[in-house]
């Protein structure tokens, strides 16, 4: 298995978190692309409304977007998120996942947040990645395949 990028960012509240504070523990570390947007939120959501069932298997979740500190802190209150938001604004965290790069949106292409899941092992490998995350159900997947890992 491939050794997970290392990270050191900003959470919601301005402290910092690395990939080492989750040593020893399943993490789920998901690349979303904007606070407060429809399917960000769907995805949010989700893991919030599963985060006891997540906790009770081991799991952390921690979601990452270039979104500032602020906007992850207003994000995150909104919606009463119960996990980690770590903001990435310089974007080197986005690129070391492979999570930053060309989108296409219909005629339109840009640079931007490519919507990724990576599942990570307490070794800090990345057991699982899931490169073409829908919203929808994204977090019953995790832990559905999760299970299959045990």
């Amino acid at each position: 298995m491939k050794k997970a990028p290392d990270f050191t960012l900003p959470d919601q509240s301005g402290t910092a978190h690395s990939l080492a504070d989750y040593a020893g523990r399943w993490l789920i570390l998901y690349f979303y692309p904007e606070d407060d947007t429809p399917g960000c939120t769907t995805e949010a959501c989700a893991f919030r409304d599963d985060y006891d069932l997540l906790a009770d298997k081991g799991i952390e979740v921690v979601g990452v977007s270039k979104d500032p500190v602020a906007s992850h802190a207003k994000f995150a209150e909104k919606y009463r998120l119960n996990f980690t938001l770590l903001s990435d604004e310089s974007r080197q965290t986005l690129e070391a996942y492979g999570a930053w790069g060309l989108i296409k949106a219909g005629e339109k292409e840009y640079m931007g947040t490519i919507r990724k899941t990576f599942l990570i092992n307490p070794a800090g490998e990345i057991a699982k990645e899931y490169p073409k995350v829908t919203p929808e159900g994204h977090s019953a997947q995790i832990m559905k395949d999760f299970e299959g890992m045990q």
